[in-house]
């Protein structure tokens, strides 16, 4: 990331070992779909069919595909549950795609909970979105943690254009903003 950023960090505790929440959450990589309501679908579409270095995932932001983004695992570290997701492409998103990238990492609480976090670094693109952008990625992080927690406790998908995540947001506590 060669030029100044903003950063959006969440975090959610999940009643789920650490080791079943990294594999949701990075191990079944193209499989974000199943807890993300603002994905609609998504799929590996280069490297690895699991969540290792160099695996690519297409995600689907709206019904049609017209609003997508296509990311790369550029880091991973199971022993440390840390992953760098980086943004190579997307269509409709005001995204710099050399400046955007995500770490995914998951903390084991040591009482059988865990709790899971996503930091998205990022630069737009024209540059005056980003305060814009920033209050969107917040609510975006969030819902995905919800859906993530939700998807890790009762095994029911949370996905983009289905009225699940309506229904259960309200039963679970909102992930914790960090400052940054």
């Amino acid at each position: 990331m060669a030029k100044k950023f903003r950063t959006v960090k969440v975090e959610m505790k999940i009643n789920a070992p650490a080791e079943r929440v990294w594999e949701a959450m990075v191990l079944d990589y193209g499989e974000i779909s199943n807890f993300s309501p603002y994905i609609y679908t998504s799929e590996y579409t280069n490297g690895s069919l699991k969540g290792e270095l160099g695996a690519e995932r297409k995600c689907n932001f709206n019904e049609k595909g017209t609003q997508w983004s296509k990311e790369r695992i550029a880091e991973i570290d199971n022993e440390n549950m840390v992953m760098r997701n980086v943004v190579l492409d997307g269509a409709k998103l005001p995204l710099n795609f050399d400046n955007s990238q995500a770490f995914y990492r998951v903390k084991d609480n040591g009482d059988g909970t865990s709790t899971a976090s996503y930091e998205f670094q990022f630069r737009t693109k024209p540059a005056f979105l980003g305060i814009i952008a920033k209050g969107g990625f917040k609510k975006q992080l969030s819902g995905t943690l919800v859906g993530l927690k939700h998807y890790i406790e009762t095994g029911e998908r949370v996905t983009g254009g289905t009225d699940k995540y309506k229904e259960i947001k309200k039963k679970y506590p909102k992930a914790t903003i960090i400052k940054t």
